[in-house]
């Protein structure tokens, strides 16, 4: 069994797990210290969608992220590798799914089933360790209208407490080594940045490490305080736990 194919079997048992204890992980059950970056992806959503607007969204996983892009009022295609997540999502949004708001289709984000230009946003979270980074940037980049925006939240692999980190969840069995290996780092948001011209990016969370030993002294918001304010002060970039992204495609 190829990485691949190792990840789908992992991601329909995951569902199937969900399905029998209906536990479905979602941002808003995060701590508030580890809730910032979503918050910032999602104001990028929310800032550059209206109600006509049609999002693609990969690597939808069982619709953590979906439900927010459904409540600003957009169209949704929710992707992924496994069809069990997707009757997840299906299951969980029945109503919208029936109104004709949101789609489901089983779809490798390294060959998106899609014609040119067909969306105005894709969005991405903590999914771009997936696939071949190259072929999944010209894939986004092929699919979105000009003018369209390319959204992600996603963890950076830079520092070597997190890459140690994941390393030893690799060992144990928990992530396939293809994806260990594929974790964003700073040179594929240059090729983003190369690709479409220009991105904004923002880091957060050098210190997450440290977070379970702070919190047992400091509360939830004066550790979100402290992060934020280590974030900004030192103005991180390869130390960065997380990393929100945005990227316009300008095409004269």
């Amino acid at each position: 069994m190829n990485d691949k194919e190792a990840e789908k079997h992992r991601y329909d048992n995951r569902a199937k797990h969900a399905i029998d204890n209906s536990n479905f992980n979602n941002v808003n059950n995060l701590t508030i210290p580890l809730k910032a970056p979503y918050n910032l992806y999602r104001n990028m959503i929310t800032n550059h969608c209206g109600n006509d607007s049609f999002i693609l969204e990969i690597g939808a996983g069982m619709g953590e992220n979906t439900e927010f892009l459904l409540d600003i009022g957009a169209r949704v295609c929710a992707t992924d590798i496994s069809q069990h997540s997707l009757s997840v999502i299906k299951s969980r949004f029945e109503s919208v799914v029936n109104a004709g708001r949101l789609t489901t289709k089983v779809a490798d984000m390294e060959m998106l089933p899609f014609n040119d230009g067909l969306f105005d946003v894709v969005v991405s979270a903590g999914s771009l360790s997936y696939g071949d980074h190259d072929t999944v940037l010209n894939e986004i980049h092929r699919v979105l209208k000009p003018d369209g925006a390319f959204i992600a939240i996603d963890s950076l692999n830079n520092n070597p407490i997190y890459r140690f980190n994941r390393y030893m969840h690799y060992l144990k069995g928990d992530r396939s080594k293809s994806t260990l290996i594929r974790m964003p780092t700073m040179s594929l948001i240059d090729k983003y940045t190369g690709k479409f011209g220009h991105a904004k990016v923002k880091f957060f969370g050098t210190i997450t490490w440290a977070f379970p030993l702070l919190s047992k002294v400091l509360s939830e918001q004066a550790l979100t305080k402290l992060s934020n304010l280590i974030d900004t002060r030192f103005n991180i970039r390869g130390s960065a736990f997380k990393f929100v992204m945005m990227a316009v495609k300008n095409e004269k």
